[in-house]
């Protein structure tokens, strides 16, 4: 069947660390099975054009308790990693709360829903259960930008408030923003032993190494001058915690020109600032997650590992460090080989109408703007059938309740493409909007676009080509750093972004259509660039644009009618 598709200032002299050979121990703390009963997590399998996807951010309170969104199941579970036997506290969200990250601070549950939103349980319940409990949560507030510390939480892993898009529309203004070189960066977190400080991130010599200072909120002391220095090149470097014993905690990334073997790591320094050591995250072979590190005051680092089957909270080993000047983390002999991509050929050849960067990314804004009324048919029924594997309706969640309302964005659709200007006839026309049903066959009445064709659509392919035909008509971009607006990186029969740019602290802002992420629509995100290399995406670069000088015959599979009667540039095998 065919488908579409502390810069102590102590005089440092030592060597060089190389940190090869096996990780430091990890430890599995806790496993939590697919699925939508208690002590379970939703899990959405992967397919093809389609990421593994289950949750998406991990957090620690002042107590030691672990929190898992568990945003496909519209819970929150809530345990303790050192009883691993006794059953998690389920904190169930509100229906119209659809986050993608989470952070707890004291008693205080926040996530990000295209913006701070404060929760708590409702009146006569506490989320200081013993085990097992089934808590309701209701919104206290929406937390307003004027917020520093949360707003700095959330960004630390790239849950922000975006930047206007006219430094990338505007062609005049596009070249000037698009900065190589790292800008000073300043973050407010509230630590568990000093309370609230703020982090300067201030580059020092080349991009390969910072100064972090910390001070006091308060006070204005300053507690910490941590010095940080890596091999290659620095990616994101977020100051994430103070514990209880007054350590210092700081994410960073090491991106080798190449961008292979990109590795991030959280860096512990004592209270004096010196360098202790490094916890080397697991990142080969996982999805993409959004909060996928977080900090216990007694100093434990948790990961968490999304697999196939459910999740892994891993306790990450710890990596001592004597005398160091440049942390130099190298992977492991025996690490994990990436897993096997799809072996797809292609053997066609298509035309592209002229295009150029100019015009992607006015068409991917034009995708993630545009406003329509949600009619009652392209709502659907209520409740709409299951998708298969899981409890979730074939309705987008952004689209949820909001029957007869202005929506903002194209709807994600499994199997959809086309431009812009169909979408909108279809809909106009009561069409279905979206369908998040990936692991059932493409529905020939339902409109949007799905990752790969939201890519093709932006660079004028004619066609749609899978994340798998992308190869075909992209060339690697060698070094990440080169990337430019209207690239993108694809991780072939798994899913594709558009990338947009490098933010000033170092992260890739990319468009993409995604069920996840995007909560089924196309939207901008922010990820850290390590994290996507690590995880087998690959910068890319289209060779039909006109800017770039370069003409392509793009080879692909003969375009064939697919089961919603219309054309693909791929084959399901």
């Amino acid at each position: 069947m065919l488908r579409r598709s502390s810069w102590i200032w102590l005089s440092i002299v030592g060597a060089i660390i190389v940190a090869s050979g096996a990780r430091a121990d990890d430890a599995v703390v806790r496993s939590f099975a697919g699925g939508s009963a208690a002590s379970m997590v939703g899990i959405v399998p992967a397919g093809q054009d389609v990421e593994l996807a289950g949750p998406q951010a991990l957090s620690a309170d002042g107590q030691g308790n672990l929190f898992v969104l568990d945003q496909i199941n519209g819970r929150i579970l809530q345990f303790d990693p050192k009883q691993p036997n006794a059953a998690p506290d389920i904190l169930k969200m509100p229906r119209d709360v659809q986050p993608t990250d989470l952070v707890v601070r004291n008693d205080d549950i926040m996530v990000w829903d295209g913006g701070v939103r404060m929760l708590k349980a409702a009146p006569g319940q506490s989320t200081r259960g013993l085990g097992g409990d089934v808590i309701q949560l209701e919104e206290v507030s929406s937390r307003g930008t004027d917020d520093q510390v949360a707003i700095s939480a959330f960004a630390q892993m790239g849950s922000q408030a975006l930047s206007s898009p006219t430094d990338l529309l505007d062609q005049n203004t596009r070249a000037a923003i698009v900065r190589t070189t790292r800008q000073p960066d300043r973050q407010y977190i509230a630590s568990r032993s000093k309370g609230s400080v703020i982090a300067d991130i201030i580059p020092d010599k080349g991009n390969n190494s910072v100064r972090v200072e910390i001070q006091t909120m308060v006070s204005n002391e300053t507690i910490g001058q941590l010095g940080l220095r890596v091999r290659n090149q620095l990616g994101t470097v977020e100051f994430l915690e103070i514990d209880n014993s007054d350590r210092f905690y700081v994410l960073a990334e090491d991106i080798p020109p190449s961008g292979k073997n990109a590795s991030t790591f959280v860096a512990r320094y004592a209270a004096n600032g010196r360098l202790e050591g490094i916890y080397e995250l697991p990142l080969e072979n996982t999805p993409v997650t959004r909060r996928f590190v977080t900090i216990s005051g007694d100093g434990d680092v948790y990961f968490l590992r999304t697999k196939p089957e459910g999740v892994e909270v891993v306790g990450v080993g710890f990596r001592p460090l004597v005398k160091v000047s440049v942390i130099d983390v190298r992977p492991s002999r025996t690490a994990a080989a990436p897993a096997a991509q799809p072996d797809f050929k292609f053997n066609a050849t298509v035309a592209v109408r002229p295009s150029n960067r100019q015009q992607a990314i006015e068409t991917a804004f034009a995708f993630e703007g545009i406003q329509w009324k949600l009619t009652p048919a392209n709502y659907g029924s209520d409740p709409d059938s299951q998708c298969s594997g899981f409890s979730r309706v074939r309705r987008p969640w952004y689209l949820q309740g909001k029957v007869n309302q202005e929506v903002r964005g194209v709807p994600y659709c499994w199997g959809c493409h086309g431009s812009l200007a169909n979408f909108r006839q279809r809909i106009e026309s009561g069409t279905l909007a979206g369908n998040v049903c990936t692991r059932n066959e493409p529905r020939p009445d339902v409109a949007g676009v799905d990752c790969s064709a939201f890519v093709s659509a932006t660079w004028g392919l004619s066609v749609h080509y899978t994340t798998a035909a992308i190869p075909a008509i992209a060339a690697p971009v060698t070094n990440p750093w080169d990337l430019k607006p209207g690239d993108a990186l694809n991780k072939p029969g798994s899913h594709v972004m558009l990338f947009l740019r490098f933010t000033p602290d170092r992260k890739a802002e990319v468009m993409e259509s995604s069920t996840g992420g995007c909560n089924g629509r196309v939207c901008r995100n922010v990820y850290p660039l390590a994290s996507l290399l690590a995880r087998g995406y690959v910068p890319v670069r289209f060779r039909a644009f006109a800017d770039d000088q370069t003409a392509v015959s793009a080879n692909a599979y003969q375009e064939t009618e697919a089961p919603t009667g219309r054309k693909t540039a791929n084959k399901r095998r």
